[in-house]
């Protein structure tokens, strides 16, 4: 995939369940780091509901509660893009918030 809103983006290397949490985590510390300045777009949304038992329970019960809400991340998707920025800001933010994620991810520049 490529940009299609901002100069620079996080793209993932490997694939994996990105959940509701760390997406939220990954976009404080992104904000954090942007301090107000730029815009900043998150291009995934957690929409597949993951359910779980109680522990301790038999089976034949059916299918559990939902638990949280995942996105499955495949190679190449771009997770967040930002502009408005200088690139050593950009890349600075990025990277942290690469660290907050599951997956192994790249910063691409426009």
């Amino acid at each position: 995939m490529t940009l299609n809103f901002g100069r620079f983006g996080l793209q993932a290397q490997s694939a994996s369940w990105v959940t509701a949490a760390q997406i939220e985590a990954a976009r404080k510390t992104i904000s954090h780091s942007l301090k107000g300045a730029g815009k900043l777009w998150i291009r995934i949304f957690p929409d597949k509901p993951v359910t779980k038992l109680p522990p301790e329970v038999t089976l034949g019960g059916g299918k559990g509660d939902i638990d949280h809400y995942v996105f499955p991340v495949k190679t190449g998707r771009v997770l967040f893009e930002i502009d408005g920025v200088d690139e050593k800001t950009a890349r600075s933010a990025l990277r942290v918030a690469g660290h907050k994620l599951p997956v192994k991810t790249k910063i691409i520049v426009k």
